[in-house]
C-alpha cells in the first residue's frame, strides 16, 4: 500500500482558470487569447518539498466546465481530477478544492482534465515541482516547458479546429509554433563551466520533441519525475512525448559570448528551442555526476505477476472494422461518424467493466501492442510502473510510455494506491477519439 508523508501544514490559495492575452508568437505578432491557470502560460509554478501538501482552490472563470490532473503524481484517488471518474467536472463560475500530499520529489505538471485535447491546447497547464531535502550542486535551476501552438499566421489567434478528423485519426493535433515557458526562442543568461538542472516538461497534445544539446554536456538523471540509479550520458538526441518529463544535469561547454541551448529534430532538420547566453566564469568546475536521492518506491516482482495484454488499434491506415461503444458494438464507419477512429481492446472510449481489477498491493505485468500506424504515449494515473526491457530486466520508473508504430512493450506495476484511475493515450487527440481506458485497485 501506498504510505503517505505527513503533511506540512498549507494554506489554500487560489488557482483561477481564466482567459488572458499573451505574446507566444515573435514580435510583429498581435498577443494571442489563451486560458490560463493563475493569468499566465505556463500556469502559476508550484514549487514545495518533499512531504508537503497542495492546496488549491480550482476557480472556474472559462466558458466551459474543467478539473485539473496533477500528472504523475502518486495522488489519493479523490483528487486525481477525472471527471466523470474521480469527480464532478467544475461548471463555469464554481470552484473545487485540491488538498494532497506529494510523496515524492521530481518534475511533474498539472493540466486540464476536462475536453484536454481543447483545454490544454489553449494553455491550460502549469510546472509542479518537488524539491528534495538535498537539493543537487547546481548553478542554476531551469524548468523549461515545451509546447506548439497552432497560430492562424494573420491574426496569431489559436486556430479552433479542434475537431479536425484528420488530426483525431492521424498523428494529433500538431501546431506551427513551439515555445518553451510560454515563449518563442526564449533566452536565459549562463556563465561557461556553470553546472545546470533542466526540468522539461512536455506539455503538447501531440508533439514529440526529438532533444539533444548543443554547446553542452550532460547526463539524464531523472524521468517523469524519478531519478535514475545511475545517471545516462547524453550522447545524440533523445524522445520526449508528450506527458513525459526529464531532468538534465548539464555542463556549460561553450565560450564567452557564444550561444549555448537545446534544440530538437525533426524530419532530419534541427531547430533550437532555448538560447543560453554564455557571459563571465562559473566559480567552480565540477566533475563527475551523483545519483539524485531515490524515491520510496515499492519492490517490483516479475515472479508472480500475471500479464495483460492491451492492444493499440485503429487510426488512418488501420481503420477499426468494429469496436464496441459502451456496450455497444459499431462499425468502423458509425464510429468515424461520431469522432471515434481509435480503440483499446476493443472499447473505443472508457468501458463500463476496469481493463484491470487488482488487488491492493498485487504485482501485474501490462503488455501494450502497438497495431496502428502512429505512435502513443500511454500514461497510468495514481502510479508509476517499471520497463521491463527485451532481456526482461527491469528498466527505468516511468508513468508514461511512448510506444511507436508496430511495436510491443511491457511494463510492470505494483497496484498498490486504492482507486479508480485513468489509462489512455496522452496524444490528447487520441484520447479524446476513443484511446481511453481504466483500471482498478482495491
Amino acid at each position: 500500500m501506498l504510505l503517505l508523508p505527513k503533511a506540512v501544514h498549507a494554506a489554500i490559495d487560489d488557482l483561477v482558470a481564466q482567459i488572458v492575452s499573451r505574446q507566444l508568437a515573435p514580435d510583429g505578432y498581435s498577443e494571442t487569447s489563451v486560458w490560463s491557470f493563475g493569468g499566465n502560460v505556463p500556469g502559476s509554478e508550484i514549487r514545495l518539498r518533499k512531504g508537503q501538501s497542495v492546496r488549491r482552490r480550482l476557480v472556474n472563470d472559462l466558458p466551459q466546465p474543467a478539473t485539473i490532473h496533477w500528472h504523475g503524481i502518486r495522488i489519493v484517488n479523490a483528487m486525481d481530477g477525472v471527471p466523470g471518474l474521480t469527480q464532478d467536472a467544475v461548471q463555469p463560475g464554481h470552484s473545487f478544492t485540491y488538498d494532497f500530499v506529494v510523496p515524492d520529489a521530481g518534475t511533474y505538471w498539472y493540466h486540464a482534465h476536462n475536453r484536454s485535447m481543447e483545454q490544454v491546447a489553449r494553455g491550460l497547464y502549469g510546472p509542479l515541482i518537488v524539491e528534495e531535502d538535498n537539493l543537487p550542486d547546481v548553478d542554476q535551476d531551469l524548468t523549461l516547458v515545451l509546447d506548439d501552438w497552432r497560430l492562424a499566421p494573420e491574426t496569431g489567434q489559436i486556430v479552433e479546429d479542434f475537431d479536425n478528423q484528420h488530426d483525431l485519426s492521424h498523428a494529433g493535433r500538431l501546431g506551427n509554433l513551439v515555445t518553451v515557458n510560454g515563449q518563442f526562442d526564449p533566452e536565459y543568461a549562463v556563465a561557461r563551466g556553470a553546472r545546470l538542472r533542466l526540468r522539461l516538461i512536455n506539455a503538447a497534445n501531440a508533439r514529440i520533441f526529438d532533444l539533444g544539446l548543443d554547446g553542452l554536456t550532460g547526463w539524464i538523471v531523472a524521468l517523469d519525475g524519478m531519478p535514475l540509479v545511475d545517471p545516462l550520458p547524453v550522447s545524440g538526441n533523445v524522445p520526449l512525448a508528450p506527458a513525459q518529463r526529464m531532468d538534465l544535469i548539464v555542463d556549460v561547454q561553450s565560450d564567452e559570448g557564444q550561444i549555448a541551448g537545446l534544440v530538437s529534430q525533426e524530419r532530419g532538420d534541427s531547430f533550437g528551442l532555448v538560447r543560453l547566453a554564455v557571459a563571465g566564469q562559473a566559480a567552480a568546475n565540477r566533475t563527475g555526476i551523483r545519483p539524485l536521492p531515490a524515491n520510496e518506491m515499492p519492490k517490483v516482482r516479475l515472479d508472480d505477476a500475471p500479464i495483460h495484454r492491451m492492444t493499440l488499434q485503429g487510426g488512418a491506415m488501420r481503420w477499426l472494422d468494429s469496436a464496441n461503444l459502451g456496450e455497444t458494438e459499431l462499425s468502423g464507419r458509425e464510429l468515424a461518424q461520431l469522432g471515434r477512429f481509435w480503440a483499446l481492446n476493443g472499447y473505443s472510449d472508457r468501458p463500463d467493466e476496469p481493463f484491470l481489477d487488482a488487488r491492493l498491493g498485487s504485482a501485474h505485468q501490462i503488455e501494450f501492442v502497438n497495431e496502428t500506424a502512429f505512435p502513443h504515449a500511454m500514461h497510468l494515473h495514481g502510479h508509476h510502473f517499471r520497463i521491463i526491457l527485451d532481456d526482461g530486466t527491469l528498466g527505468p520508473w516511468r508513468d508514461t510510455i511512448l510506444i511507436g508504430r508496430g511495436q510491443t512493450h511491457k511494463i510492470a506495476l505494483i497496484a498498490d494506491n486504492p482507486g479508480d484511475w485513468l489509462l489512455h493515450c496522452h496524444m490528447l487527440g487520441h484520447s479524446a477519439s476513443g484511446m481511453m481506458s481504466w483500471f482498478r485497485v482495491s
